[in-house]
C-alpha cells in the first residue's frame, strides 16, 4: 500500500504530551517519507462535521514539545457510532461511522492515527473492522492502558501529584491536621500509589483496595500514639469503601460523561466524626491534565509518535504503540483495549507500601 497522506487526531481526556506525539508524528512523516499529515479537530468529530480538519507542516509544530494540551483539541463525547445532533431542535443519537469513512476516502487518507485512551482506541479499532487503516498511540494520565508499560501523561500527572502532597505535607504538620489529597484515576488506582509512595502518604485509597473508615481512623490514631499529630491520606477518585460504591459529581444523564468525584470530602466528615482530628480535603482536579509535560512524558510521547509513523509504514494497521521494557513495540489494539489495567492488590508496589507501614484503609 502506497501512503501519501495520513491524519493524526486526539481523542478523550487532555494531558500533557499530546502535542509532543502530534509533532513526532509530522516530523517524522515529512522528514522521512514526504507524507503530507492531516490534522484532525476535536477528536472523531472533526472527522463528521465538515471544515473541521487542516493540512499540518513543519511549521504548525515547531515549538510543541513542551507544550501542554493539543493544538487539535479533543473531545470525549464525539463516538461516530453514537453521535448526538440536534435536528429541528430535537436532540438525536445515531450511527455517524458510515460518515466518517466517507469523509476518509474523500480526504484520499491513507492511514488514521489515532492517539487516545481506551475510549478512543475502542472507537479506532470499531473504525479499523470497517476497513479504516488505523495506527493507535496510547494515552492517559490513568496508566490504564494494557499491554503498555506506562502511558504518555502519567509521568507528568504524578509529578504534579506528588508535588500537592509535599505542599500539604508542611501545612499538615503545623495545624496537626488530616490532609485529605483526592487524585485522579477513574478505575484504576495507579497515580493514587504512586504520588503516595512518592509524597510520603500515610494512607493511600484505591478502588482495587476496598477500605472503611474505622482502619482509617485506627491508623490515625496509631500515629498520634506515636507523636505524630498529623497524616497524609491519598484517595483516588474511583476508590469505594468496603460494601459501597463510588461517589460520581455526574452519574452521566443525557450527553454527559460520568465523572467520579467527591470521595475524600465524605471520607474527611468521616473521619472528623470517629478521630476527634481536624480534616482537610484537597482535590487535585484537572491541574494534573494540564501543564508542560515531564521529560520522560516528553521522550516516550516521542518515542510513540515516531514509532506510529513507522507503524504506519510497515502496514500494522488495527495496532497500536507499546512501551515494554525498554522498546516500543507494536501490539494489536483489540488486546490494548480489552481488560484495563489496574492495581495488583498482591503485587510489589502495594506490598512496598505496606513494608513502609502504610494504610490502605483495610
Amino acid at each position: 500500500m502506497a501512503i501519501r497522506r495520513i491524519g493524526v487526531l486526539t481523542g478523550g481526556g487532555d494531558c500533557p504530551g499530546l502535542n509532543a506525539v502530534i509533532r513526532a508524528v509530522v516530523k517524522a512523516a515529512i522528514l522521512q517519507h514526504g507524507w503530507e499529515v492531516i490534522g484532525i479537530e476535536d477528536g472523531f468529530e472533526g472527522l463528521i462535521e465538515p471544515g473541521r480538519t487542516r493540512q499540518l507542516t513543519l511549521a504548525d509544530v515547531r515549538g510543541l514539545l513542551p507544550r501542554g494540551g493539543t493544538i487539535l483539541g479533543t473531545t470525549n463525547r464525539g463516538n461516530p457510532f453514537a453521535f448526538h445532533k440536534v435536528i429541528d431542535g430535537q436532540e438525536i443519537v445515531y450511527d455517524a461511522s458510515h460518515e466518517v469513512v466517507e469523509h476518509i476516502g474523500q480526504m484520499d487518507m491513507d492511514v488514521l492515527v489515532v492517539i487516545g485512551g481506551d475510549g478512543s482506541l475502542s472507537i479506532a479499532l470499531d473504525l479499523a473492522q470497517l476497513g479504516v487503516p488505523v495506527v493507535g498511540v496510547p494515552k492517559t494520565i490513568d496508566n490504564d492502558l494494557a499491554l503498555t508499560d506506562v502511558t504518555f501523561g502519567f509521568d507528568t500527572a504524578l509529578d504534579t501529584a506528588t508535588y500537592a502532597i509535599d505542599k500539604l505535607h508542611t501545612t499538615a504538620e503545623s495545624h496537626h491536621r488530616v490532609m485529605m489529597v483526592e487524585v485522579m484515576g477513574r478505575n484504576a488506582g495507579w497515580i493514587a500509589l504512586h504520588s503516595g509512595l512518592a509524597g510520603g502518604a500515610d494512607v493511600i485509597l484505591i478502588p482495587e483496595i476496598p477500605f472503611t473508615v474505622e482502619a482509617i481512623c485506627a491508623c490515625v490514631k496509631e500515629r498520634e500514639r506515636h507523636g505524630a499529630k498529623f497524616s497524609i491520606v491519598v484517595v483516588a477518585e474511583g476508590a469505594a469503601p468496603v460494601g459501597g460504591k463510588q461517589v460520581f459529581q455526574h452519574t452521566g444523564e443525557g450527553r454527559a460523561v460520568p465523572r467520579l468525584g467527591g470521595i475524600a470530602d465524605r471520607i474527611g466528615r468521616q473521619i472528623v466524626v470517629c478521630s476527634g482530628k481536624e480534616t482537610r480535603v484537597t482535590v487535585l482536579g484537572h491541574l494534573q491534565r494540564g501543564g508542560s509535560p515531564s521529560a520522560f512524558d516528553r521522550i516516550l510521547a516521542t518515542r510513540f509518535g515516531t514509532a506510529a509513523v513507522r507503524l504506519a509504514a510497515d502496514g500494522g494497521f488495527g495496532h497500536m504503540v507499546a512501551l515494554q521494557g525498554t522498546e516500543i513495540v507494536p501490539v494489536p489494539i483489540g488486546d490494548a483495549v480489552r481488560v484495563p489495567k489496574r492495581v495488583d492488590p498482591q503485587g510489589e508496589m502495594v506490598q512496598t507500601a505496606l513494608d513502609l507501614g502504610i494504610s490502605f484503609g483495610q
